[in-house]
């Protein structure tokens, strides 16, 4: 199944292969792997609305882990601006495998992440003025 087939919310902003290095004890992918690739991924969009290209990550509003994730599976991070503040912004980012194995497409977690523009100085600055 295509991406284009999935009910997705937002733009591919991360695309990576889960490997052996990064299991639990349980041998599925680690959650905070996982967390850490949605947190680049939100990353990107957040430096796109940064007037200085610059963001920080200030908090994890919700998170929500639906199905493991296993070693070779294609993880796949879509990320969309839902609020944006003077300074900071919330952004989506939802989280689907690929299996080349079941060729199988699953929706594995979503959570909502803050981030803050900050300056040279690491000081809040303001967004941009387009709605990118």
């Amino acid at each position: 199944m295509s991406t284009s087939e999935l009910p997705i919310t937002g733009e591919l902003v991360m695309k990576t292969i889960a490997m052996p290095a990064d299991t639990n004890a349980n041998g599925d992918i680690f959650g905070g792997w996982v967390l850490s690739q949605m947190d680049l991924g939100g990353g990107i969009v957040a430096k796109a609305h940064s007037s200085t290209g610059r963001a920080v990550t200030v908090s994890i509003d919700s998170m929500a882990f639906i199905n493991p994730v296993k070693v070779g599976d294609v993880v796949s991070c879509f990320a969309q601006l839902i609020h944006r503040g003077r300074t900071s912004m919330k952004i989506q980012i939802e989280t689907w495998t690929y299996s080349y194995i079941s060729k199988e497409s699953k929706h594995v977690t979503h959570g909502i992440f803050t981030y803050v523009a900050i300056d040279e100085n690491g000081k809040p600055c303001q967004l941009t003025n387009d709605e990118k």
